[in-house]
């Protein structure tokens, strides 16, 4: 396999009030799928073309930038991500390289003893589904291994959390709330009135710095936009809007705000809009998580004598999107067992009884992970037109026969979950991300895992997921004139290191005509497993580059 160099550096960054031609590469367009040319003006795609059209453009440019071989597509959207959260495990306590408990147990007591002597101990990414004997650490070994000061640990899908007693003392009256067990991880209310405990505790600064870290590894791995899913059970107003704020500020990835809170009536839209939140959607919990036993499922678990927790019933979503469908407004969910998914469907089709069925499919309302569907919620969320912003990494960290799905659910209904081939069949538009941080932000890995799922039949082609890594974010925000390099588009793109294109189909039962050259589909880097992904070399966002690698 040939590697592609890297584009030499311009003399300073693009800037957006700035016309630049990129040429001598391959650019990944529907305009031309044998593109080797770009120009950017005024933060919009202006051409693109072939290399000797490039010619005509040369002398009127402000910036000639020589791709010497790369390979230039739209920027990534990360459709679901919790920025501060991403940031707090960047540079902070990251347990997920943790293979065992005592593995665990020695980083919290290695980062305890880093820290200073009054600052709240904060970490997570544990998964104790992937260590011998599946044991969660307990209240008294945390106890010990944070010298007695509050811990706050989530488990890696952020539904439960162990936590230190100090940490308990901060919270007068949790033994009683909901969720709260004598020596076992926290969830529900109890487990939000911790982590609320703890983020408190988190300064200004902490946060700032948290979410410039965030942001920043989003650029490196050619991000240009993230959709911050915040919600009053997850973070705080505060957060949110400064989060807003530092991304108009300062140049790095569009950020795109929701907030999860019911909408009964106007005034409940306004606060929305207030904070500058462009729905009310994200994780406004219908359900839980898998990993946690708290998704609501139809049939009991297959490691647990019950069904989940049900946090919103049909009528509560009802009433949610009629409202969100009035104001004008994106409504949404976090929904992943099926019984959940049955509620939602039911409840979005009672708001369409009500409001009509066009108003909601033109809101494009979302749900958040949909894992376990089934054919009739399937053909339901093409009818109502519901966008499924899902993670195919999920399927990759815990999928397959032996994962913890296959664990939590038996390997039949295991086998049954993330059917993106039929979402697509059905005509669901998808959404990739990473829930940063339950999975790392990995865009070219998150296609991978689509176009690899460990489920054969789920599998989609390289460029479907790709689209849905791109263009499907855009869609999902209600903007179908981006996320893709044509003219009149926003110049929001990265430029790869990568080796040679291919255009890869999900299975050998696809025609074989899409895969050759002379079919004009565009190709992609090759994603197969154990294949090097790209490396990102630059990131643009609205013509203004927000990231350069060094020595690139």
């Amino acid at each position: 396999m040939t590697e592609r160099t890297a584009p030499s550096s311009p003399s300073s960054p693009a800037s957006a009030d700035r016309t630049v031609l990129l040429r001598g590469g391959e650019v990944h367009s529907p305009a031309d799928p044998f593109a080797t040319a770009m120009v950017v003006e005024r933060g919009h795609v202006a051409w693109v073309g072939s290399e000797g059209a490039a010619d005509a453009f040369a002398s009127g440019v402000d910036e000639v930038l020589d791709l010497d071989g790369a390979l230039v597509t739209p920027a990534f959207t990360d459709a679901h991500v919790h920025t501060t959260a991403t940031g707090l495990a960047l540079t902070g306590l990251d347990l997920a390289a943790a293979r065992t408990l005592d593995e665990a147990l020695v980083l919290v007591r290695e980062h305890a003893a880093a820290r200073p002597a009054g600052e709240v101990l904060l970490g997570g990414g544990w998964d104790s589904s992937r260590w011998p004997g599946q044991r969660h650490p307990s209240r008294a070994e945390l106890d010990a291994a944070a010298g007695g000061r509050p811990l706050y640990l989530p488990r890696v899908d952020v539904h439960s959390a162990v936590v230190s007693t100090a940490l308990l003392a901060l919270v007068p009256g949790v033994t009683g709330l909901k969720g709260y067990a004598p020596d076992a991880p926290l969830t529900g209310a109890a487990h939000h009135a911790v982590r609320a405990a703890a983020h408190r505790a988190v300064s200004p600064a902490q946060r700032r710095a948290a979410q410039r870290a965030a942001l920043a590894r989003a650029a490196s791995l050619g991000i240009g936009t993230v959709h911050e899913c915040a919600g009053p059970d997850i973070s705080d107003e505060e957060d949110l809007t400064g989060l807003l704020e530092l991304a108009a500020e300062r140049p790095g990835p569009r950020v795109f705000g929701y907030w999860a809170q019911q909408v009964a009536h106007a005034k409940d839209a306004r606060r929305i809009r207030e904070l500058g939140a462009i729905g009310a959607a994200g994780d406004l919990f219908v359900d839980g998580s898998l990993g946690s036993h708290t998704a609501c499922l139809h049939q009991p678990y297959t490691d647990a004598p019950h069904t989940g927790t049900a946090h919103l019933d049909a009528a509560a979503i009802a009433a949610h999107v009629a409202a969100c469908t009035e104001e004008g407004l994106q409504a949404g969910f976090h929904a992943i067992g099926d019984a959940a998914l049955t509620a939602v469907v039911d409840g979005v089709r009672a708001a369409a009884e009500k409001v009509g069925l066009a108003r909601v499919r033109a809101a494009r309302h979302r749900v958040e992970h949909a894992e376990m569907l089934t054919p009739q919620t399937i053909a339901a969320f093409a009818d109502l037109g519901l966008t499924a912003s899902v993670q195919p990494a999920f399927d990759a960290a815990w999928g397959g026969d032996d994962g913890m799905y296959a664990q939590r659910l038996g390997t039949e209904r295991a086998r049954t979950l993330n059917p993106y081939a039929a979402m697509l069949k059905a005509g669901v538009p998808l959404a990739f991300g990473s829930d940063s941080p339950v999975t790392p932000l990995d865009p070219w890995g998150t296609v991978r895992a689509a176009a690899f799922h460990r489920t054969p039949a789920h599998r989609v082609s390289v460029r479907a997921a790709f689209t849905a890594h791109t263009r499907g974010g855009w869609r999902a925000v209600g903007r179908d004139d981006a996320g893709v390099l044509v003219p009149g588009a926003p110049a929001d793109y990265a430029i790869w290191r990568t080796g040679d294109l291919v255009v890869q189909a999900p299975d050998d039962r696809v025609a074989r005509w899409s895969t050759d050259p002379r079919s004009g589909t565009p190709g992609l880097p090759d994603l197969a497993p154990g294949a090097q992904l790209p490396v990102c070399l630059r990131t643009v966002v609205a013509g203004q580059t927000v990231h350069v690698r060094p020595n690139a």
